[in-house]
């Protein structure tokens, strides 16, 4: 065995240019030991020195970066929503509230939702949670607040902005403003006391409060919704997750259609094409889903599920999912095509339904929801047909869905692929 003995090792001086020094009486062997070992304490101690210096630089470094993070998140996001809005920056860089576009503190916001309490909570969408608020002067707000430090959804809550600033109409949802505050952004809308259409139509206790008259009230006015985004406001857009979710009502059950991560066309621009797909799975329409192709024919298509929704008081569910499943949309068809059409309709509205009104309006959403978007009618022509008593409507041809198809998820990013969530749309001058 190796006896060591306890001795004082003194350090060489430089200009010795020793290594080590090993204890005066070992020599040979025992003196390689001695400095294999010094040799060894000093490594460890200088990669213990080199990590702790590293990781203190790298944690004042990530400091350094969230804060200027948070600079220049919030002053491009500001600079970036100056020019479309029409609003002016000031000297310290914060944009002037204006009558089209309002700015709200943080603050007050956080007083309004009770610093953004569970308790206030109306719904968890792919970008965000929106908050029931009451502001100082009594005034109920709904409140949407983006996810996190996150980018995600950050072009949806420009566009947003952009696009309900410079629109209003009785049957979009009114914004009311926004705060914008280092990683915090928040949309501020008006208060929607009936919530959404999803909580009438699938809900068993709220299905019990619609009658025909306010069901195809309600189809108009998203007709009406959708034709002026499509054609009559400045700018052309396309929502691209139009849903039940998506439909709120007012006190007197009047539609506002919501979230828009919009997107606007040209004026002569009439298809687009992405990888990033916005959409819920039940809605999204079958070369939008598949192929990332979407126009105002795909906000048509979604128009059209809806409507069979709220005629049949089914959810279209399991859509694009399984090749399997008999989901509402061929089932409609099939229906419809032997002459059945009664059994599809849900027995809550025969007592107040005006029976051609009613299978007029089915057969307006089969041709909605047909598969090739040239065979589909735009809004316009929706609106006429809904407006109009007898008029000759073409047959629509056999839903897409009768033969499952199932989606090619690895070619596209698919954001949202919810059915129940809320979510957001697309937009470009006339």
């Amino acid at each position: 065995m190796l006896h060591l003995h306890h001795q004082v090792v003194r350090a060489a001086p430089p200009s010795a240019g020793v290594v080590c020094a090993a204890p005066p009486c070992v020599s040979g062997e025992r003196s390689t030991i001695w400095c294999a070992l010094l040799l060894h304490a000093q490594v460890v101690d200088a990669v213990l020195f080199v990590h702790r210096t590293a990781a203190y630089q790298f944690y004042f470094l990530i400091r350094k970066c969230s804060t200027t993070y948070d600079d220049r998140s919030q002053n491009a996001l500001v600079h970036e929503l100056a020019w479309p809005t029409g609003v002016d920056i000031t000297e310290e860089g914060e944009l002037v509230s204006s009558e089209e576009l309002p700015f709200m503190k943080l603050s007050t916001l956080m007083a309004a939702t009770d610093n953004f309490s569970d308790s206030n909570k109306l719904g968890i969408g792919g970008f965000g949670t929106v908050y029931k608020g009451v502001l100082a002067d009594g005034k109920t707000v709904a409140v949407k607040r983006l996810s996190g430090k996150s980018w995600q959804g950050l072009e949806e809550f420009k566009n947003e902005i952009i696009v309900i600033a410079k629109l209003q109409y009785r049957n979009l949802v009114k914004l009311l403003g926004c705060a914008i505050e280092g990683h915090e952004k928040l949309l501020v809308y008006e208060f929607m006391p009936n919530r959404s259409l999803d909580l009438f139509i699938f809900d068993s206790k709220k299905h019990s409060q619609l009658d025909w008259k306010t069901c195809y009230d309600i189809i108009v006015g998203i007709a009406r919704g959708l034709l002026y985004l499509h054609e009559d406001s400045r700018l052309k857009i396309i929502h691209r997750d139009l849903k039940p979710n998506n439909v709120l009502l007012d006190h007197e059950m009047v539609v506002k259609i919501s979230d828009f991560g919009a997107r606007i066309f040209g004026e002569d621009q009439n298809t687009a094409n992405t990888r990033r797909v916005v959409g819920t799975y039940g809605y999204m329409a079958l070369e939008y889903a598949m192929e990332g192709l979407f126009s105002v024919k795909s906000d048509v298509f979604s128009f059209g599920v809806i409507l069979l929704e709220i005629i049949s008081g089914r959810k279209n569910s399991g859509f694009y999912l399984t090749g399997q499943a008999q989901t509402l949309l061929p089932h409609a068809w099939k229906l419809w095509n032997e002459g059945k059409e009664m059994e599809f309709v849900d027995p809550l509205l025969m007592e107040s339904c005006m029976i051609t009104q009613i299978l007029k309006c089915m057969h307006i959403g089969l041709l909605c929801v047909q598969e090739d978007p040239a065979d589909r009618p735009t809004i316009s022509k929706v609106v006429v047909l809904l407006g109009k008593e007898s008029i000759p409507l073409p047959n629509p041809k056999q839903s897409p869905l009768s033969v499952g198809r199932v989606i090619q998820t690895d070619r596209f990013l698919i954001t949202n692929p919810s059915v129940n969530d809320l979510t957001c749309s697309i937009l470009s001058p006339r």
